[in-house]
């Protein structure tokens, strides 16, 4: 597979699949904290499976997070070194009455000079 340099991360691309796997995922459900793990773990396989259909040159990494809306805060942090032509993230916020969800996807570009190695 080689890098095209219309092959950039797709954020809005990205954004839809990640949409779609919360809606599956979540929708109508509340707060369970013995159901948090299955939801996180289908969450992230189906956003995993519909990236990779999306045949383009790049490793993913999915995070999900899920929260009891209790009033409570909630901060997180990451960094990245990368080629920002290139690479790219996405993160989408989605919540309900009774809990927040909070999907990134990161994407780093894989760089093939000579296909044959994949082989």
């Amino acid at each position: 597979m080689d890098f095209q340099s219309d092959d950039q991360f797709q954020a809005e691309d990205v954004d839809t699949i990640v949409k779609n796997a919360i809606a599956n995922t979540l929708t109508d459900m509340m707060y369970n904290q013995e159901k948090v793990n299955q939801w996180m773990n289908t969450i992230v396989d189906l956003c995993l499976k519909e990236l990779q259909s999306l045949n383009r040159p790049f490793k993913y990494i999915v995070t999900c997070i899920i929260m009891q809306k209790n009033g409570a805060g909630l901060n997180t942090a990451a960094a990245a070194y990368w080629d920002t032509s290139k690479d790219g993230k996405a993160t989408v916020n989605w919540s309900n009455k009774t809990m927040h969800a909070i999907v990134t996807v990161y994407g780093g570009a894989v760089n093939v000079d000579n296909p044959s190695e994949l082989d």
